[in-house]
């Protein structure tokens, strides 16, 4: 059991890791990544609702590709990233603390992996010790990547308020492209060589989107050059 649980918490961990470490110019409060995280961890809750709903009212039922294609965009994708979504505007967007474009994508992840860790130890724990070693190379760096795109575009929208609406809109519509891609491979069943390649393909392009991000965030910031004190 503790080493099930090892297993589906470990890579939420050092993602979360990777990403402190990259906020290399200003740390923020560890505090607020707490918050944050666990702000995520609440949105599944929301996300299992949304989806719920979505479901009963007959959406994504069948099995042709149009009904996947609504369940893994629509009914997953969008319930799940609009969720996370919702705790990083509720929790640190508006905070002192974010105050470079970059923090933009350290909170996004951080949600992110509140939500991932809770889903994964779901997972770990009905599907056991194979489906943890495969989530975490797989599922939860996915995560990871529609954090950092959504991300990205938060980043950008609290720093140029006038394109602030269109930014988060593409924030949004970005992780939900991706996660939908992701979701769509493996739930479609004609084509069974697409779900395994469809989604490391999905996975790939966004991690080097996700890179890219990285450092086209940190090219920008009013920090670099001088880093800051490390705040608590």
């Amino acid at each position: 059991m503790l080493s099930l649980l090892a297993l589906a918490i470990a890579p939420c961990i050092v993602v979360m890791g990777y990403i402190y470490f990259k906020d290399k110019f200003e740390k923020e409060p560890r505090k607020l990544l707490l918050y944050s995280f666990f702000g995520g961890v609440g949105s599944i809750f929301i996300a299992v609702a949304l989806e719920t709903t979505a479901e009963k009212i007959g959406l994504g039922v069948g099995t042709n590709y149009i009904s996947v294609a609504i369940l893994a965009f629509v009914v997953v994708a969008l319930s799940e990233e609009l969720s996370k979504y919702l705790f990083v505007r509720l929790i640190p967007y508006k905070n002192k603390a974010f105050n470079e474009p970059f923090d933009g994508i350290v909170y996004s992840v951080f949600v992110s992996m509140g939500f991932a860790m809770l889903e994964n130890i779901l997972y770990v724990m009905q599907h056991g010790m194979g489906t943890g070693i495969m989530r975490m190379f797989t599922a939860v760096p996915a995560h990871a990547t529609f954090g950092i795109i959504m991300g990205y575009y938060i980043g950008k929208a609290k720093f140029d308020k006038a394109n602030s609406v269109k930014y988060h809109l593409y924030g949004i519509a970005g992780a939900v492209l991706f996660h939908g891609l992701y979701d769509f491979s493996l739930m479609q069943n004609e084509i069974k060589g697409l779900r395994l390649i469809g989604a490391l393909a999905s996975l790939y392009v966004a991690m080097r989107l996700s890179k890219k991000a990285i450092k086209m965030h940190h090219d920008v910031s009013p920090f670099k050059g001088n880093v800051g004190p490390l705040k608590r």
